[in-house]
């Protein structure tokens, strides 16, 4: 039987200016744009131990997972250094929502872009004794 072996993208539509909005993630989250406008994550970039993974999972119609964002999604960004990455943020003007949080498969937090989108952040790690606490 076919199946699914992973994320083949991520596409969604911009309130405003799609080249903004690509400026902003690009500025602000070090997400490196191609010449023709979108970007192309490699697994092989990523020093995780866990070698990459992607979670898909469905929330409720009425789950708040979301909130404050209305949309009907909200995308995982794999980040390299959490605290690094929430301090060039805090930086920027950039409201941290929620977190950092140390959770079993590493460190989450929680912003918004400037289309009102919630972006969970996580920086994925073993649980174990030297990151239980991190």
């Amino acid at each position: 039987m076919a199946k699914i072996t992973g994320i083949g993208g991520v596409f969604f539509k911009a309130k405003g200016d799609p080249k903004e909005l690509a400026a902003w993630y690009q500025k602000h989250l070090g997400l490196a744009l191609e010449p023709w406008g979108g970007a192309a994550l490699k697994w092989p970039d990523d020093p995780s131990e866990d070698k990459g993974v992607t979670a898909w999972h469905l929330a409720a119609s009425d789950s708040q997972w979301f909130s404050p964002s209305n949309a009907s999604f909200m995308i995982n960004y794999r980040v390299d250094d959490m605290a690094g990455m929430l301090e060039q943020l805090r930086a920027a003007g950039i409201e941290v929502l929620q977190g950092p949080e140390s959770h079993e498969n590493g460190k989450f937090a929680w912003i918004q872009d400037p289309d009102g989108n919630k972006v969970e952040l996580w920086q994925p790690m073993p649980w174990d004794e030297k990151n239980k606490e991190a």
